[in-house]
């Protein structure tokens, strides 16, 4: 649970403006399109990005672009889909279905990269939500740094809202930090609107006592805030939980301050009700609140939009 509650302060003009424009018809679920890789355990990827959606009220449309091999302790290796496939999956959902929003994991592959790109420069409209996630189980060759440099190239200009762990984003996007002083999560904003991304949302920062921050920045200032208490426990699909959480809040009309300290609510709700299905990491429980309607308890209903 949160030790003191979440903050969210800014009046954000532009995801404000977009909800407005695009909030779905009423009744009928807004649809996130998440591009992701697959993973059995269920813990990452596209099965995250498909619960979490579903429980905050969106409709996924999810497009494979890869194959974990991995369980709950370790990502042993990646396959990546082709391109082709890729671009297949998504334009047959584009024109039949109205999108609002898309949400990036990892996707892969840099010829990966260059198709999201050109899908998301055909719908300049819809905003896009990317996940950074630690990608240093990766050891193949060049593979990480190209990686890398494509998705800060092509991506990050695409991106409304970059997401990831703070130490995680500022070794990318700060490789050359030189101060005495962690970067903050202004100076990562600041790095990532160099590539036109205007807001970024960094989790895991230490603060005093057993608590971690979580803050909502743009190069300007800090627009709002949520620390919660440090759980014990090693978990694995935070992240993927966060992003996915957010894009959909924000589909569903909310602005981009109160859709963050939602999503933020939800994710330490899914890890205080976490389990640990198999000999490794908890995973995040993403349908928490349906276990206690199904118990009767009294507060039992998901975290969608808030009047």
């Amino acid at each position: 649970m949160p030790s003191t509650p979440p903050t969210a302060t800014s009046a954000a003009v532009f995801p404000a403006a977009w909800a407005q424009e695009n909030t779905p018809v009423q009744q009928q679920p807004a649809c996130v399109m998440s591009f992701n890789a697959h993973d059995a355990s269920g813990a990452l990827g596209i099965g995250a990005d498909v619960l979490t959606l579903a429980s905050m009220g969106a409709h996924p449309c999810p497009v494979a672009c890869g194959i974990y091999s991995s369980d709950t302790q370790h990502i042993f290796g990646h396959q990546a889909l082709e391109a082709e496939l890729l671009a297949e999956q998504a334009r047959g959902v584009l024109e039949d279905m109205a999108v609002h929003a898309f949400k990036i994991g990892f996707v892969g592959s840099t010829a990966n990269i260059h198709c999201i790109t050109e899908i998301c420069s055909d719908y300049p409209h819809l905003p896009v939500i990317s996940y950074m996630p630690d990608l240093s189980w990766w050891h193949q060759g060049h593979a990480l740094e190209d990686y890398l440099d494509a998705f800060e190239a092509l991506l990050l200009p695409q991106t409304a809202v970059l997401v990831g762990n703070h130490s995680t984003l500022a070794r990318w996007l700060l490789p050359d930090w030189s101060h005495q002083r962690p970067p903050s999560p202004r100076d990562i904003a600041k790095a990532a609107l160099v590539h036109d991304t205007p807001y970024i949302l960094a989790t895991g920062i230490e603060a005093v006592g057993q608590q971690w921050d979580n803050v909502l920045a743009c190069a300007d200032s800090i627009l709002g805030s949520s620390r919660f208490t440090h759980l014990p426990q090693r978990f694995t699909g935070t992240g993927e939980t966060l992003s996915a959480a957010l894009a959909a809040l924000l589909v569903t009309g909310n602005d981009l301050g109160l859709a963050a300290a939602e999503a933020l609510e939800y994710m330490d709700q899914s890890l205080v009700n976490s389990f640990r299905p198999g000999m490794g990491a908890s995973l995040p429980d993403r349908m928490f609140w349906a276990q206690a309607q199904g118990q009767g308890e009294e507060e039992s209903t998901p975290l969608t939009k808030k009047d």
